[in-house]
């Protein structure tokens, strides 16, 4: 049987508050992150600094400093060279409100570890749990600035496998909170528990969606086929059924020939249709035979999963010349909720420690 921890360490209820803030806060990293990309503002600040960069300009001539580097970037010159200083004020503040939330999420993080670990309030398993949750956060923002860098040469967006790459951390960052919290929580069934295979597999489906989602929000895929159930009244677009264009240069050069929004816009729709069956059969399979604490976390994917699908139907309809923000952020929002809902109910399928 799964242990639930290591030893019998009890956990203050202090501690665990705090890990359930800092998993909010998390959540709240993933909404500020996609507003930042759906408004185009992740480039508008071209340099990182870990400690100067948390002041933000504060009068004309700074303000003037910080446009005159966004005026040097691609993104400038090919996309927003009628920019007004206002304007680039908007941007701005997306960018560097992401940046500050990553910065305070690691305070809220280390300095309440370091207080509890010096008054012994931490045993070795949760040290070691967060230290992987930190070292994951860490690997995250360097991924960050690496995609950031991307978009300030030749071209004026991010490149879309570097974006996926930041993306699915982040997705790892939340998955090693949320193990870390079930078992600080002591999340666990006490009776006989039924096979946990059907939810591995469905957290495997969901994970690869995540992935895939990143890339096509760094291909802004979703802009090509703004329809549904059709894709501009093909089910499988046309450029993918020709062999030729099964060529690696396009998926590189995404930017300048359809194949790869095509591809990657299809396969998200594709995993979209198999998670809601899987979630389905998932559903049907465990509902009777769980506990009244697994149970919310069941009906909670079930419920998700149905909210995903129209989200990023209402997504794709309302595309005009860009994504919407409210239905492209929910879309993430919700899509995230549905993860941790399907890790929550796994952990919650384990023995419990008694």
């Amino acid at each position: 049987m799964e242990k639930l921890t290591t030893n019998n360490f009890k956990y203050t209820k202090t501690i665990r508050i705090w890990l359930i803030i800092g998993l909010i806060m998390l959540i709240g990293q993933v909404v500020i992150g996609g507003i930042t990309r759906l408004t185009g503002s992740g480039l508008s600040i071209t340099k990182w600094d870990i400690i100067t960069g948390v002041i933000p300009p504060f009068n004309d001539v700074a303000w003037e400093n910080e446009f005159e580097l966004y005026k040097e970037t691609p993104q400038f010159h090919k996309i927003n060279s009628t920019f007004t200083l206002q304007e680039f004020k908007f941007i701005y503040f997306w960018e560097y409100f992401h940046r500050l939330w990553v910065r305070s999420l690691g305070f809220v993080f280390l300095i309440p570890f370091i207080i509890f670990a010096v008054k012994k309030q931490l045993d070795f398993y949760l040290i070691k749990r967060l230290g992987i949750v930190i070292l994951l956060t860490i690997l995250t923002a360097s991924a960050g600035w690496i995609m950031v860098k991307s978009g300030l040469i030749n071209r004026p967006w991010v490149n879309a496998y570097k974006l996926a790459i930041h993306f699915t951390l982040a997705v790892l960052v939340v998955w090693a909170l949320v193990k870390t919290v079930s078992d600080v929580y002591l999340l666990g069934s006490k009776s006989l528990i039924p096979s946990k295979k059907i939810v591995s597999y469905v957290i495997i489906i969901a994970f690869l969606q995540m992935i895939v989602a990143g890339i096509m929000a760094g291909m802004r895929a979703g802009l090509y086929y703004p329809t549904w159930p059709d894709m501009n009244g093909e089910f499988i677009p046309g450029v993918l059924l020709d062999s030729a264009n099964w060529d690696w240069h396009n998926m590189i050069n995404y930017d300048s020939y359809l194949f790869a929004p095509a591809l990657i816009q299809f396969t998200h729709r594709m995993l979209a249709y198999i998670l809601v069956v899987a979630t389905i059969y998932m559903f049907v399979k465990l509902k009777k035979k769980v506990e009244e604490s697994s149970r919310k976390w069941i009906n909670s994917a079930m419920i998700l999963v149905w909210v995903q699908v129209v989200l990023g139907i209402l997504t794709v309809l309302n595309v005009e010349g860009k994504i919407p923000l409210i239905f492209g952020v929910s879309h993430q929002l919700v899509g995230f909720l549905y993860f941790m809902s399907l890790l929550f109910l796994y952990d919650s399928l384990r023995k419990q420690k008694a």
